[in-house]
C-alpha cells in the first residue's frame, strides 16, 4: 500500500517562520499534538512519525489548499521559468507571483519563494524528529530501526537536495537541533562544496543500509540512494563519480518499459522504470484530497472533460524542439513553427496536447477552444502527466487532482545522466548507444492515432544516431536535446539548464523570438549570476538575528 496516510501527529517544535524570540517559558513546553511525551517513543508513534517525514514528499504541509505554490512537481520552478512552459491560466494576474516568476522579477516575498521553503525545511524539520524518537526508542525492533534511519537520511537528502538546487545557500540543520533557536541558523555557515558533501553523506548513509527491496511501494532502495548520489555527483559535474555511481543502477532490476506512453499511466507509476517517486493517492480518506497530486492541481486543461485553470501551457519553443528531419533525427537550431507537413518525433503527441490531435482516450480531438486565454498562452495543453478524465485514479470534482505519481528518479534519466558523463569523460561511443536506447525505445511506443484508429494522428518519424560521435561538442549538444525531449514537462529543465551552465544564454535567446509571438514576456529578461537561484524569503531573514541570513546575490 502507499506510505501517505492522514496523520493525526502534529510537532511543535517551529522552523523557518516561527518567531524566534519567544520566551524561555515557551521553549520549556514540549507539546506534542494528539500524542502525549510519553508515548512519543513507542515503536507504533515512532513509525507515524516516520510516515509524517514521507507525507509532505507532495509539497502539501499544512490546511491550505495552495500546494500549486509548493509543487513536488516544480512545474513553476522547472518548467515556467524555463524555455518549455508558460504560466497559463487567466492572464497575468491569475497567479501573479508565478507570472513574476515567469518573467524573471522574483523577490523574496513572493508567496511561491516562501511556501517552497516552508515546504522543504517542514520535510526537514520531521525527518530531524523522527530520527532523534527512533534513537530514542527502546522498544524498536533492533534490525527495522536500521532500515528505518537509513530512510529517514534518504528523506532529509532529497529535502536538501530540493533546497540546493533552488536557493542554494542554505542552512543545514540536523538532529542535533533540540530548540527552536537551534532551527535559526546562518546559510553561509557552509561553503558549497561542504553543503554537497552534508547531503551526499545523507544518501551514503541511506545506501549502506537500505535493502535491496522494500515491501511496501513508496520506500526507498539501496538503488535509489545509489541513483541520488549519481544525482549529486552530476549536479558538481564530477563526471567521474557520476558515471560510476550509474554503472551500479544499470546493473540493477530497474529498468525502461516497452512503451514511453505507459511510463504515465497511474496503473504503471510503481514500474520497474520508477527508481523513487512520490506517492499520489485520491478518495483515501484525507480530507480534500490532499494525498493526491495537489500540487499539479491547476494544471488541468480544461475542455469537455477538465476544469479550466490552464496552468502549465507548454511553450512553442519546446513544440518546435521535437520536429525531426526526414532520416528522423532532431532539426538542428530550428525554432521556426511546426506546420501539419513537418516530421515530429512521436513523443511530442504524448507530452502536448495539440489542436486537431485526440487527447488521451476520451474521444476527442484537443482543440485551441480548451486552452484558458488562448490570445496570451497560446493553443497548447499539458498531456504527458494529466490523466485521463475516464480513469479511476481522477478526481473529476475539486480540487481535480489524481492518484498519478510524481516520479523524483526514473530510468531513462539514469541512462542521460551516464551519457552525459560519458561525453564529458570522452566516452563519446558511449554516449551515443546510450541516447539511443532512449530513442529506440521512442521508436517502438505506439503512436498516436487519429480518432478513427486507422491512421497516425501526424507525420511521426524518430531514428536513432547510426554515425560514429566524434565531435565532443555535438555529442553534448545531443545529449541535452535528448534530455530536454525524454524529461519535457516534468519540472527538470530549468534546472538542468542551470547545471549546464547555459541558462542565460539558452533563456535570453529563447525570450528574443518568444517575446515576438507571447506578448507577456515583453519585460522578461534573464540576469545572469542572479535568475539561477531563488531568492531567501525575506520572512525568514526577518525572523532570525540580524546579520544571520545572507541574501542570494542580485536580490
Amino acid at each position: 500500500m502507499k506510505l501517505f496516510r492522514t496523520i493525526q501527529y502534529i510537532f511543535i517544535l517551529g522552523l523557518v517562520f516561527q518567531n524566534i524570540s519567544c520566551s524561555s517559558d515557551y521553549l520549556q513546553e514540549t507539546t506534542y499534538g494528539e500524542v502525549p511525551p510519553s508515548e512519543m517513543t513507542k515503536p507504533e508513534n515512532v513509525e507515524r512519525a516516520i510516515i509524517s517525514a514521507y507525507s509532505v514528499l507532495n509539497g502539501q504541509f499544512d490546511g491550505a489548499s495552495n500546494a500549486y505554490n509548493s509543487p513536488d512537481s516544480n512545474w513553476s520552478f522547472g518548467d515556467v521559468v524555463s524555455d518549455d512552459a508558460y504560466k497559463g491560466g487567466g492572464g497575468t494576474g491569475d497567479q501573479n507571483n508565478i507570472h513574476q516568476m515567469e518573467i524573471y522579477n522574483t523577490n523574496p516575498t513572493i508567496i511561491d519563494v516562501e511556501r517552497k521553503w516552508m515546504a522543504l525545511y517542514e520535510g526537514v524539520k520531521r525527518s530531524n524528529e523522527a530520527i532523534k524518537l527512533l534513537n530514542a526508542s527502546e522498544g524498536f525492533d533492533a534490525d527495522l530501526k536500521v532500515k528505518r534511519l537509513a530512510e529517514l537520511h534518504f528523506l532529509r537528502g532529497h529535502y536538501y537536495f530540493e533546497l540546493k538546487k533552488i536557493y542554494n545557500h542554505i542552512p543545514y540543520i540536523d538532529e542535533s537541533a533540540q530548540t527552536v533557536e537551534d532551527y535559526a541558523k546562518s546559510n553561509t555557515e557552509f561553503t558549497s562544496e561542504e553543503l554537497w558533501t552534508k547531503i551526499e553523506d545523507n544518501f551514503q548513509a541511506a545506501y549502506d543500509s537500505l535493502p535491496e527491496t522494500q515491501t511496501e511501494v513508496g520506500r526507498p532502495t539501496k538503488i535509489a540512494a545509489k541513483a541520488y548520489l549519481a544525482k549529486c555527483y552530476l549536479f558538481q559535474q564530477k563526471w567521474q563519480k557520476a558515471y560510476d555511481a550509474t554503472t551500479e543502477v544499470m546493473k540493477s532490476n530497474y529498468g525502461l518499459l516497452d512503451d514511453f506512453q505507459d511510463v504515465f499511466l497511474p496503473e504503471n507509476d510503481n514500474s520497474k522504470e520508477i527508481i523513487f517517486s512520490v506517492q499520489h493517492t485520491i478518495n483515501d480518506g484525507q480530507p480534500s484530497n490532499y494525498n493526491g497530486s495537489i500540487g499539479d492541481r491547476l494544471t488541468a486543461p480544461g475542455g469537455p472533460f477538465y476544469a479550466q485553470y490552464g496552468f502549465h501551457r507548454p511553450s512553442q519553443n519546446l513544440v518546435n524542439a521535437f520536429k525531426t528531419d526526414a532520416s528522423g533525427l532532431p532539426v538542428a537550431n530550428n525554432n521556426t513553427n511546426l506546420t501539419e507537413s513537418d516530421m515530429i518525433d512521436p513523443r511530442l503527441d504524448i507530452t502536448v496536447g495539440r489542436p486537431g490531435i485526440p487527447y488521451k482516450d476520451l474521444g476527442v480531438l484537443y482543440e485551441e477552444s480548451w486552452a484558458r486565454d488562448l490570445a496570451t498562452y497560446g493553443p497548447f495543453a499539458p498531456k504527458k502527466r494529466i490523466v485521463s478524465a475516464n480513469s479511476s485514479y481522477y478526481v473529476n470534482s475539486w480540487p481535480y487532482v489524481n492518484a498519478l505519481n510524481y516520479y523524483i528518479i526514473r530510468y531513462a534519466e539514469v541512462i542521460l545522466w551516464r551519457a552525459e558523463a560519458s561525453v564529458e569523460l570522452g566516452k563519446l561511443e558511449e554516449a551515443r548507444q546510450l541516447v539511443n536506447q532512449i530513442r529506440s525505445r521512442a521508436a517502438k511506443t505506439a503512436t498516436v492515432k487519429n480518432l478513427e484508429g486507422t491512421a497516425d494522428a501526424a507525420n511521426y518519424k524518430i531514428a536513432t544516431y547510426d554515425n560514429i560521435w566524434t565531435d565532443v561538442d555535438q555529442a553534448r549538444q545531443a545529449v541535452h536535446l535528448e534530455t530536454r525531449l525524454e524529461l519535457a514537462m516534468e519540472g527538470h529543465r530549468f534546472f538542468d539548464l542551470v547545471r549546464w551552465g547555459e541558462a542565460g544564454k539558452v533563456i535570453n535567446d529563447y525570450l528574443v523570438v518568444e517575446k515576438t509571438r507571447r506578448t507577456h514576456l515583453s519585460n522578461a529578461q534573464f540576469k545572469i549570476g542572479t535568475n539561477e537561484y531563488w531568492p531567501i524569503p525575506q520572512r525568514y531573514i526577518d525572523g532570525t538575528p540580524s546579520g544571520m541570513i545572507t541574501q542570494n546575490s542580485g536580490y
